[in-house]
Formats: structure tokens, sequence, C-alpha cells
């Protein structure tokens, strides 16, 4: 873990440069190297390049509260996996709310396997968690056993999208199993809530993610609701569905790579499920880690810092950037 002095270090020379950025050097929508890892291996901590600069201030920048640590995690309530005692260990050492990108209950999703598979490890999380659902979900018909076991931590009318405020975020939970390109409900839904919600900071979780390394992307039915996101300013969208930790650099809605207005994609489908390793290369893939863990981030008011932790807390993966 950074010390506090390092971190505040850090945020006061990236927040320099990203004002500055002309005595500093280089451009602040330059991409950074992609960086590669081997599984299981801890890489050095990563300093990636702001996505947009803030304007200069006029006056002084008045204090505000430290932002808070949430987890982010899919792919968990495989019955007898070793990793859940040990990330539901972690959880309650680490404290914050937690955000689960689907795949919650092992193979079918019935109301038994949550109870015997989920609860046993998870269940004591139950005020801090709100729930995506993933295609294992939506095996039992309409997914009842999700809905009724997650009841309101799943949003209302089992629609199985809605929105949450953490800390000044919005955090859209979204449905990728059920239409959600254009014109669609949800697609409609995700409009009005950003229109009628802005925050300088917006995060989206949902099971599918629209590129992979793994073995189950890219997913170009999420293109529609990707482009929408990137117009409306999201800065981070975190999914789960292959099981390993991924992180992408910004990017648009065709996958090109875009640090000034693009989305930041993580995967951390490492919830438990067995794991998988490299398929293929993404466009943007920046690391991937094929190890059980969780994804910290860290939602400040204009930007946000994250931690990829496995299940004995060692960080293997860490860095910041600005919202844009």
């Amino acid at each position: 873990m950074w010390t506090r002095t390092a971190r505040t270090l850090g945020l006061t020379l990236l927040v320099g440069c990203a004002i500055g950025i002309i005595a500093c050097g280089g451009s602040p929508s330059s991409p950074s190297p992609t960086t590669t890892a081997v599984a299981g291996t801890p890489i050095t901590p990563i300093e990636v390049p702001v996505n947009q600069s803030p304007a200069t201030p006029t006056t002084p920048a008045p204090t505000v509260p430290s932002g808070t640590w949430v987890n982010v995690v899919g792919d968990t309530g495989w019955c007898g996996a070793p990793a859940m005692p040990l990330l539901s260990r972690l959880l309650a050492a680490l404290g914050g709310e937690i955000f689960l990108a689907g795949d919650l209950a092992y193979p079918s999703g019935t109301l038994a396997e949550f109870q015997r598979c989920f609860e046993p490890d998870f269940g004591r999380f139950r005020a801090r968690f709100w729930a995506s659902p993933g295609n294992h979900d939506y095996v039992t018909a309409g997914a009842d056993g999700y809905f009724t076991y997650f009841a309101d931590r799943a949003g209302p009318a089992r629609r199985g999208y809605h929105a949450v405020r953490s800390s000044s975020w919005q955090v859209l939970m979204l449905n990728s199993q059920v239409p959600i390109g254009r014109n669609s409900p949800q697609f409609e839904w995700t409009r009005a809530e950003l229109v009628a919600n802005p925050t300088r900071c917006t995060m989206a979780v949902m099971h599918y993610p629209i590129d992979s390394s793994g073995p189950n992307g890219p997913n170009p039915q999420l293109r529609d609701i990707w482009e929408l996101m990137v117009t409306q300013g999201v800065d981070v969208v975190v999914s789960g569905h292959d099981h390993m930790y991924e992180r992408h650099a910004p990017q648009d809605a065709s996958g090109r790579s875009d640090p000034a207005r693009g989305i930041r994609l993580f995967i951390a489908g490492t919830g438990g499920a067995p794991l998988y390793n490299r398929a293929r290369t993404a466009a943007n893939s920046e690391v991937l880690l094929s190890n059980h863990g969780l994804l910290r981030l860290k939602l400040e008011p204009a930007l946000y810092e994250w931690e990829f932790q496995d299940v004995t807390g060692a960080v293997l993966d860490r860095g910041l950037n600005v919202c844009h």
C-alpha cells in the first residue's frame, strides 16, 4: 500500500502537471505505453496520464472531503471455491461499498444456489452490496433466484438496472443480459439518468465487457450503450464475465484509444470462479492478471484511484486518473 506521504505527493504532482502541462512537458491526451504483466506477479506502480486538464483556478480551491474506497468484483458464488472465504475476510477488513458484476451463483442462479454458494461467505455484507446480473444468473428463468435473493439490492421492478450514488459519483448498475441497444428501454433509461443527474465523475457496472483479452470478448452488442456513455462523459466501466483481471486504456465505442473522452474499462471477474488466461490481446489492454481478488476504487470528487488486490491483500496493479 502507498504511504500517506507518497500518495499525497503523487496526487500533488498529477494535478500540478494537469494544470501546468506546458511547464511539466508532454500532453495530457498522450496515451500511456502498454504494460504487460505475468499472471500472479506484482507490477510496479503505474503513472497514468490524465484525461483532461482542469481549468486554472482563479481563487484557492475549497477543501473537499476525501474520496471513498469501494470494491467491485464479479463471477463469485462458486460453491467450494477456496478464494471465496479469503475474499470475504478481505472485504470485512477493507470496508466500503461492494458492487457485484454478475454471475453470482453458479451454475444456474437458482435461489438454492444463492443460499448455498453465495450467502455463507458474502451474505453478511448485504447492507454494503449492490448487484448487477450476469448470464449464469439468467439460466434460471427471469433470473428469479437472483431477484428473489438480492431484492432491493438489485434495483426496482426486476428489470436489473438501477442507479446508486456513491460519494460524489453516480454509479449505473446495468443489465447486459436484456436489451441494451439503441431505443431499448434500458438505453433510454440510461440516457435519462445521465441527463437528469449530471456529476463530474460517473461509473457503470455491467457483466459483459465491451472488449476482453479473455475467451468472451469482444461484445459488439454493447457499442450503442458505450457510445451513449462516452457522449455523456462516463469515466469508468467495470465488468466481469471473463474470470481474470484486466485494465484497458480509455477507449471509444469503436475500440479506438481515446485518452481525452474515452471510458476506462476494468474486468474483475475474479470472485472465485475458475480463472482464465489470455486468449487474445484486446486493442487497449494494459494489464492482465490471472488471480482471484477484487478491484478497489477510490472515488474522489474529480479523480479516481484504483488497486487490484489479490486474496492476500497484495496490491498487483494500481494507478489514478482525472475524471472528464
